[in-house]
Order: C-alpha cells, then sequence, then structure tokens
C-alpha cells in the first residue's frame, strides 16, 4: 500500500513542475533548477552545453507558465533603470520571487562563497525599490541560496545565510517577511539535524494540522472561512454534490470525517428542507477532541430545530484512524448515505495502514456519494530541494492572499500564519524520515489510488460550477482567485498557484 502512494507521487512529481534532479546534486544542477522554476530565459553556457548534448530542456513549472501568461515582469527598457510600473506600486509576491530567482541564478556562477551576493550589486533592474522590496528581494535570495547549501551540504554557509535571514524577517512584515520567518527556522532545524544536533520535533500528530482539527470550532476556523475564499468555494461545491446525490431520499446519513465546525452542513439542511425528508443523520468521526465534536453536533442541532428538521447527531471518537470501521455508524438498510472528507486523507499518507483501513471501510460502506477536498500540491517528494520548491511556491501564494484578505494585525491571521501554517512549513522542510508526516500529494495521485477501492469519480454539475463563481462573487479579492476545472473535479488557486481540489466520487 505505502510503496503504491509513493510510486505514484513520485511519478507524477516528474512531469508536473521541476526536472528531475537528485539529492546530492552538483552547484550547476541546483541553478537549473531554479531557472526552470522561475521561468528564466537562460541558464549558464556548461548547463546549456549539457542540454544541447542529450537534447534535452528542462520543462517549465506550471507556476513559471501561469506566472508569465497572466503576470510577466515588466522588463527594464533602454534608459529605465527602475522596475517599478507608472504608479510606483509595490512589487507583488509573483514579482518578488521572480526578481529574486533571477537574481539567484546571476549569482550562481560568480559566487566564492554562500555570502558573495551580499558584496554583488544586481545591476540596474532593480534599483530605485522601496526598501521593503528590496529588503524582500534580499530575503527571498537568501532563502534560496540557504536551500542550495544545504542541499549540496555546506552547512556553514547555509546557516550564515539563514541568520541573515532572520535579520531582516518580521511576523509583523510583509508576507515575503512573515513567510521568511517559518521558511528561516525549518531550514535552521534542517541544518542541526544533517550536523548531528538533538533535535525535538514537536508532536503535532499531522505537521500542525491536528491545529486545522481544533481551529474547527474556534473563532480563527471561522474568520478563515469568511475571509478566504478557498474554504467556501470547495464546501459549497463540495455541498451541491452531496445534495443531488442523496435528494430524495427519506433518510439520509452525512458521515464526516473529521469534522470541523459543521457549518458545511447548513448548506445541506437548507438544500433539503423542501423535500421529503424523514431523518437527517449526521455522523462526526475523528480523532479530534470528542468536546469538540460534540459542541459542533449541539449547533447544528439548534439550528435543524429552527428549520424543523428531523436530526440525529452521532459521534464516533477513535484514538487512531486505524480503529475506523463500518461497523461503527450502524447504517439501517433505507440510509442514503453520503461521506464528506475535507483536508482528511492526507493526514494519514504518512500512516498507510490508516488510510488503507479507511477506504476498505468505505468500500464496505458503498455511499452514494464521497466528496473529497485536499490540498493541491506536492509535498511528498523524498527530495529535499523538491519539497522546498514546492513548500515555497504553495505557502508564498497563500500568505500572498493572506495579504489581500486579512490586516496585518488580525490577530487570527497570525494564528493561521504561526501556528498552522508555520508548522506545515517546520514539517516539510524541517523534517525526515517518519516525522515528516505532511505529506500533501496532487489530484492526479489521488485519483490513481482512490480507483484501487473501486471508486468512479462523478462530474461535478453546472450547478456546482455555479456554485463557485457565486461565492467568488462575494469577495472583494475573489478575483485573484483561479477556478479550473479539471476533468471532473474543480481546483482553485491563487493569482495562478493550486491551492486545493474537490472532486466528488461513487463506488462502483
Amino acid at each position: 500500500m505505502s510503496n503504491v502512494v509513493f510510486q505514484l507521487n513520485e511519478s507524477d512529481h516528474d512531469h508536473d513542475a521541476i526536472w528531475r534532479i537528485k539529492q546530492d546534486m552538483d552547484g550547476t544542477a541546483f541553478m537549473d533548477l531554479f531557472s526552470s522554476v522561475f521561468g528564466q530565459e537562460s541558464t549558464s553556457c556548461e548547463a546549456t552545453q549539457k542540454m544541447n548534448m542529450v537534447g534535452v530542456e528542462p520543462p517549465r513549472s506550471q507556476f513559471s507558465k501561469d506566472l508569465k501568461e497572466k503576470q510577466r515582469l515588466r522588463r527594464p527598457r533602454e534608459g529605465d533603470s527602475k522596475m517599478k510600473n507608472s504608479f510606483d506600486q509595490r512589487l507583488s509576491m509573483e514579482e518578488i520571487l521572480m526578481v529574486a530567482g533571477e537574481k539567484f541564478i546571476q549569482f550562481s556562477t560568480n559566487r566564492i562563497d554562500g555570502m558573495s551576493m551580499l558584496i554583488h550589486p544586481y545591476g540596474s533592474s532593480i534599483s530605485g525599490l522601496c526598501s521593503d522590496d528590496e529588503r524582500d528581494v534580499e530575503i527571498m535570495h537568501s532563502l534560496l541560496s540557504a536551500a542550495e547549501n544545504v542541499g549540496m551540504k555546506q552547512f556553514d554557509a547555509a546557516a550564515r545565510l539563514v541568520a541573515r535571514c532572520q535579520l531582516m524577517a518580521s511576523e509583523s512584515g510583509t508576507p515575503v517577511q512573515r513567510l521568511a520567518c517559518y521558511f528561516s527556522a525549518a531550514l535552521e532545524q534542517k541544518i542541526s539535524r544533517e550536523c548531528g544536533m538533538v533535535v525535538n520535533m514537536r508532536k503535532t500528530g499531522d505537521g500542525g494540522h491536528h491545529v486545522g482539527h481544533a481551529l474547527g470550532t474556534e473563532n480563527t476556523f471561522l474568520a478563515s472561512y469568511q475571509q478566504l475564499p478557498f474554504g467556501q468555494v470547495m464546501q459549497f461545491v463540495g455541498m451541491q454534490a452531496i445534495i443531488e446525490q442523496v435528494r430524495g431520499g427519506g433518510k439520509v446519513h452525512l458521515i464526516d470525517i473529521q469534522i470541523r465546525s459543521g457549518i458545511q452542513w447548513t448548506a445541506v439542511m437548507q438544500g433539503l428542507s423542501d423535500s421529503q425528508l424523514k431523518r437527517l443523520r449526521i455522523t462526526a468521526v475523528g480523532t479530534a477532541d470528542q468536546t469538540y465534536m460534540e459542541k459542533t453536533g449541539s449547533r447544528l442541532q439548534s439550528f435543524a430545530q429552527s428549520m424543523n428538521l428531523p436530526f440525529l447527531f452521532e459521534v464516533v471518537y477513535l484514538q487512531e484512524m486505524d480503529a475506523f470501521s463500518e461497523d461503527l455508524f450502524s447504517i439501517e438498510p433505507d440510509e442514503t448515505v453520503a461521506v464528506y472528507s475535507f483536508l482528511m486523507l492526507r493526514s494519514m499518507i504518512s500512516k498507510p495502514k490508516s488510510l488503507e483501513t479507511v477506504m476498505k471501510a468505505l468500500a464496505r460502506i458503498k455511499p452514494a456519494v464521497m466528496v473529497v477536498s485536499e490540498v493541491e500540491a506536492n509535498h511528498n517528494s523524498p527530495s529535499f530541494i523538491d519539497r522546498f520548491m514546492e513548500a515555497l511556491l504553495f505557502y508564498s501564494a497563500y500568505f500572498d492572499c493572506l495579504e489581500d484578505c486579512m490586516e496585518r494585525c488580525n490577530e487570527y491571521r497570525a494564528i493561521l500564519e504561526g501556528r498552522f501554517f508555520g508548522e506545515g512549513i517546520m514539517n516539510i522542510v524541517g523534517a525526515d524520515e517518519e516525522e515528516r508526516v505532511t505529506r500533501n500529494v496532487k489530484l492526479s495521485v489521488w485519483r490513481k489510488f482512490l480507483t484501487r477501492f473501486g471508486m468512479v469519480e462523478i462530474a461535478l454539475s453546472d450547478s456546482s460550477k455555479y456554485q463557485a463563481s457565486l461565492v467568488l462573487e462575494q469577495f472583494g479579492k475573489g478575483r485573484y482567485c483561479d477556478l479550473e476545472f479539471d476533468g471532473k473535479g474543480l481546483i482553485v488557486g491563487w493569482k495562478g498557484t493550486p491551492i486545493q481540489s474537490v472532486t466528488a466520487w461513487k463506488f462502483s
């Protein structure tokens, strides 16, 4: 079971984003990697000669393609020494990444040691930037250079770069400065581990995402749900798919794997209120705090009563997901069953036995529909450099979204960045082997995995797609959110970077 998951992931990664490299790559290979990711048009002469000899051109990442099409940097014209637009606006996150990537590539061939970039001017193309932009470019350059040195096992140089990055980082500053706090801490932990120092990883259960379960009944989750577009898009689309598949059933049984706030079920109650529903039963199952699940049930019970719906809420609390069994649900013969899994399957990739147990039990239940929402990113590569780059691009987009949608002083934003995203970054970049439990994989991988259990993907309806567009219209920054209909499923992204996917399935 575990071999299949990782084999599919590695195969998917080959054609997905970055020219494949080995953990023990040399400096030229690492430079070519960043050239591919950041869309640099030219590489070193040596790298170009190598590619010409074998007739290979490193593929561009989807991030790079989208960036070049949607938000291409304005190249300096003759006599133009500044890289600002006519309104002197700040550089966007994408532009900071592009400039830092280009700067990294330019200096990779000229570096004497890991700190040489501090004494070489970058040139006229970024002169005249505001102080925050200059600082952000330097921070991102330092992160890239530090990761390169870690990959080459040059830990002294990497440590100096990390220290410099931490001096410029700020938990209350720009998105880049805030992001740098967590990536520099993760790199610092990676260096300590590689140098044989004792590292005590915080036991988070699933790389910080246990916090997401707890946030399900806290104000932080509700604030993020209300102010960020991803959750609402995913949940409204998923709930519409469930309503369409269970409508007409006299008794409907909804199984929520690792329930959070349960707010999505209010939409289902409203959608089924005009049907001949004899009873709606929701079973919350998972390892989250049982008290949280019970409080969620109380809120849903009150909402159902306000709508005069016959309602039953049950809690199945498990110490570990490998105790998951169809016998826990007492499913009645005349019930129409639907299963909802929101950002849950990914937490079991590091525990293949649990994932296998859950899927086999669901196959025996054979629900009318199972809606699966997952992170659309590859954080499961065995290569440190691949994981670092994927995480950097993914979390850069998320921190950019937070900047656009929440105030910098927002207390819930600080919690999301520190307790949730920060711990995820720490686990992806700073942890190894069995401690690395944040292992997101992309939709193409999940499709191959789910079909092993006799699951068949159901096309999302036009109504579901319409719901997604309506949700985005409610957000002031919704225009920056991308909706990509991938096969029968939907991927939502931010300014060209995929963030989450949602699909609907049935058992054959």
